[in-house]
């Protein structure tokens, strides 16, 4: 049991899959919070059934949900998972021990080194990882680093750090703007494999035809960080 780690599920209407993410999430840890995105179904209710802390966030996607959690965590390290059963939380331990290691301060899961069942197949899915492989291709080139996956929601980082970053995102551009603001204060990145499976059930919130331009000028904005060489020691 992670006595030192809160897990965070943003959430909107998963009530088809949630149970089985908690569940699996219970067995690593025993501090877990649902940010619920206004659902109209069950969501909360299983939650709550699961042992789950429940907030409600403001209504407006996913980066919300996550800024909204920074203020309800206690603990030195959180972990962040997906509520549509696409993420295994059996994968947790590994995620958090760079961590705990101090190799790093902010880990992402890959899918391009653990495999992915929903980045390939349509056009759809086609575009999706072009568009994540270029991001991670402009991480890399800023940052002299190698990531290879950099828009997974699935990842760890230091409470402190999260609060530091000074996020702004609204939607899943959080992904992106995390991992540019921990490189560019200076802070260490790393990712350990972990896959990516089809979600369990439900619809995806994400629709890329409405949402790639918010992509495009949230790239063009972290692109002209600032990168500070100290950080302060978190």
């Amino acid at each position: 049991m992670l006595n030192d780690v809160t897990i965070v599920v943003p959430a909107k209407n998963e009530e088809v899959c949630i149970g089985d993410v908690l569940a699996g999430c219970r067995k690593q840890c025993d501090d877990i919070l649902v940010v619920d995105g206004h659902s109209s179904d069950r969501t909360v209710e299983i939650a709550r059934e699961h042992g789950a802390r429940v907030i409600t966030d403001n209504g407006v996607g996913k980066g919300d949900a996550i800024r909204c959690s920074a203020a309800h965590i206690e603990r030195e390290v959180v972990v962040f998972i997906d509520a549509d059963g696409s993420h295994d939380p059996a994968d947790i331990p590994k995620l958090v021990q760079p961590i705990f290691d101090g190799e790093a301060d902010h880990v992402t899961g890959s899918r391009l080194i653990g495999g992915s069942s929903e980045l390939h197949g349509g056009f759809d899915e086609c575009f999706r990882l072009m568009g994540s492989s270029f991001i991670t291709a402009c991480v890399n080139w800023k940052f002299k680093v190698r990531l290879s996956d950099s828009q997974n929601g699935f990842r760890a980082m230091k409470t402190e750090l999260l609060r530091r970053l000074d996020l702004t995102s609204t939607i899943t551009t959080i992904e992106q703007e995390m991992i540019f603001k921990t490189l560019a204060a200076g802070y260490r990145m790393g990712e350990v494999p972990t896959h990516e499976y089809k979600r369990k059930g439900g619809c995806s919130k994400i629709n890329l035809l409405s949402v790639w331009h918010y992509y495009v000028a949230s790239l063009i904005r972290l692109l002209f960080l600032p990168k500070r060489l100290n950080p302060p020691a978190l």
